[in-house]
């Protein structure tokens, strides 16, 4: 009965190892695609950020050229809303310049007309 006991803890073992290395094969295959597709959007960001940096003769574009061109792209529109917030400031402020101007124009119309 024990050496029964061994042989179907041993058929269990190796069932676990066979399936223990399905695993692995499967798991390897994900690592795998998920290189090719960081691979692939590494390019295509840098296709898009700078066509000349991405890559010659297809040439794998580093992580650091990825990360170096997203700070450049990322500086850049934080520049951009920088600017936009002061012209927006600007325009307000002509805004209630112009306002002012026309309500002292008015002020004179109408002073101008009880003159006359």
């Amino acid at each position: 009965q024990a050496e029964e006991e061994l042989k179907e803890a041993c058929a269990r073992q190796a069932l676990q190892l066979q399936e223990m290395g399905c695993r692995e094969r499967l798991l390897t295959a994900d690592v795998g695609r998920a290189k090719e597709q960081l691979e692939s959007f590494k390019t295509q960001v840098m296709r898009v950020c700078s066509p000349a940096a991405a890559g010659v003769a297809g040439k794998a574009v580093t992580e650091q050229q990825v990360i170096e061109k997203v700070r450049q792209i990322s500086d850049k529109n934080q520049q951009s809303h920088e600017r936009e917030k002061r012209l927006q400031e600007e325009l307000s402020s002509r805004l209630s310049k112009e306002k002012e101007v026309s309500a002292n124009i008015e002020v004179f119309k109408k002073s101008l007309q009880e003159l006359q």
